[in-house]
């Protein structure tokens, strides 16, 4: 798992790592539901979080269920409070996601201005 705010590295940082091209990894706020799936490697998870809840699938349900190789997560949970209920509730499904796929993951690394940490 590797996570880091919006444009931090993260994408970079696992094509380099895992020897990844563009075409390999699936982008959770485009790709097909049922693609994502299949995935081995994916980015922008907090988005698929939000598109899989929109479509009345549990997206902890299908985190749950699913393994991937690797899995890119954007931090979303600091900043200000958003105002519109959905927006809140999305931030906390991304959240409890993020332990899932944490608590399962062989290493956890938090990419923060290009440079990776290892925080598990």
């Amino acid at each position: 798992m590797i996570t880091g705010g919006a444009f931090q590295g993260k994408t970079d940082y696992a094509k380099k790592r895992f020897s990844l091209s563009d075409g390999d990894i699936a982008d959770g706020g485009s790709c097909e539901l049922s693609a994502l799936k299949k995935a081995k490697y994916v980015k922008h998870y907090e988005l698929a979080v939000k598109r899989l809840s929109e479509s009345g699938e549990d997206p902890l349900k299908f985190t749950r269920e699913t393994e991937f190789e690797v899995v890119i997560v954007n931090e979303i949970g600091s900043g200000i409070i958003p105002l519109e209920k959905s927006e809140r509730v999305w931030r906390e499904m991304t959240g409890r996601a993020g332990c899932i796929l944490a608590s399962r993951a062989e290493e956890v690394v938090r990419v923060c201005c290009g440079i990776p940490e290892v925080i598990k």
